[in-house]
């Protein structure tokens, strides 16, 4: 169950005791609430029987917008300290415990020795073979995956405010970095669903370690940079936001590929969120907050909704430049025409699961959905109807690998590389 269940108040639609936000908590706390909770009531309806809102978790949630990573934030700070600094960690450093094992290192300074402890350890709850299954769900989903996590999970995510500023602090998912940003992301979410890719050689548990070193990273560019409103928007990197960029590759995925019409069940949703769990826990999610079950996802989710920011400057030229980015797509024949196609595609698709609403605070062009019932059709029959068989599953899967791979090679423009470099100075 979700921590601090005990303190509830009513949902419904008619409820109007809106706890104010508290001077406790950054300003963008429960700024929209009201607004949040009618965007939020298609989530509400799965939430039917599972009790109302509990104040206690959502009071944790604001108070954890200022807490970071503090394993991460170390490393981090020893990266960048001065060379005199007893405790200074190199990037050669940390490549050689990541590929080999802190013992690899002679003498590891305690900061690179702290963030390896917390990594490397495998909870006693991870099931390999759990996890692995997980992965094969994931790639089973092909398309639908990678629409759903650039359309719903990470251009949806920008009509809140907070997290997209980080974003404009960095300069990513601008210019010519969009097509990069996407494709980055995209390399990590198919990296650890391959077979044994979470184990400690695995290219995802590298990626998820070298992501949450990332955010560390950029967490401390900010917070130092002079220009960051802590007590508007919360940390850069927080363990709130953390927390729900989680949700949004976890039950976020399930609910969006449903949407799609591909058939989930039992078994899969729970290979694949605990999949996410281990990968949430790499990332040092907090471990209260990592779900096993996809209902307490969307319960936990539905939270993190109130709590947000709706609106702001920052998630509309994010949204169009990815968009945009489709004209850089990579293909051999007939290019300019289906790159054209891909960017109407990705608008009739943003329409489908942002409303006319969602399109309209992004500033997207206005479009209609006729892209997703034949994606549905299609869904229906592959995954309704094939993937009810054990041959039905293993041509999806195989299905799923090739788009994968094609996709990636679209957006990295050709050769896909092993893992992004590490810059310090970001």
């Amino acid at each position: 169950m979700v921590a601090h269940e005990s303190s509830r108040v009513d949902t419904s639609a008619g409820a109007s005791d809106l706890a104010p936000p508290s001077s406790r908590f950054p300003r963008r706390f429960r700024e929209t609430e009201a607004l949040n909770r009618r965007q939020g009531r298609p989530l509400r309806l799965l939430l039917v029987g599972q009790g109302g809102v509990d104040e206690e978790l959502l009071a944790t949630m604001g108070k954890r917008l200022m807490a970071r990573d503090e394993v991460g934030a170390a490393l981090a700070n020893a990266l960048r300290s001065d060379t005199t600094d007893p405790d200074k960690v190199t990037i050669k450093q940390f490549r050689r415990a990541l590929a080999d094992g802190i013992g690899a290192v002679p003498d590891p300074p305690q900061p690179l020795k702290d963030f390896f402890a917390a990594v490397d350890p495998v909870p006693d709850w991870v099931d390999f073979d759990l996890v692995n299954e997980g992965g094969r769900v994931a790639r089973r989903f092909g398309r639908s995956a990678a629409d759903v996590m650039l359309q719903l999970a990470l251009i949806g995510s920008y009509r809140f405010d907070g997290p997209p500023r980080v974003l404009v602090e960095t300069g990513g998912l601008t210019g010519g970095s969009a097509l990069q940003r996407i494709a980055e992301t995209q390399q990590w979410a198919t990296a650890v669903s391959g077979h044994d890719a979470m184990r400690r050689d695995g290219a995802g548990f590298r990626l998820t370690v070298h992501v949450r070193l990332m955010h560390a990273l950029v967490n401390h560019q900010i917070e130092h940079n002079g220009r960051w409103e802590a007590d508007r928007w919360g940390l850069p990197v927080n363990q709130a936001d953390l927390a729900a960029t989680l949700g949004l590759f976890n039950a976020v995925q399930l609910l969006g590929v449903r949407l799609l019409g591909v058939r989930v069940t039992r078994a899969e949703s729970r290979a694949f969120m605990h999949l996410w769990k281990y990968v949430g826990h790499l990332m040092g999610v907090d471990e209260d907050w990592l779900h096993d079950r996809e209902l307490q996802q969307h319960r936990f989710n539905y939270h993190l909704l109130l709590t947000q920011s709706y609106g702001g400057s920052a998630g509309p030229p994010l949204a169009n430049a990815l968009v945009e980015a489709q004209g850089e797509l990579r293909f051999t024949r007939f290019a300019r025409l289906r790159r054209a196609y891909a960017r109407a595609r990705l608008l009739s698709m943003l329409r489908y699961f942002l409303g006319r609403r969602g399109m309209r605070d992004l500033r997207l062009p206005p479009a209609l959905p006729w892209a997703v019932p034949p994606i549905i059709v299609a869904n229906l029959f592959r995954h309704q109807v094939l993937g009810r068989t054990e041959a039905g599953r293993r041509y999806l899967l195989r299905s799923g690998d090739r788009f994968t791979r094609r996709n990636l090679r679209r957006y990295f423009r050709g050769r896909v590389p092993d893992v992004a470099p590490i810059d310090i100075r970001r």
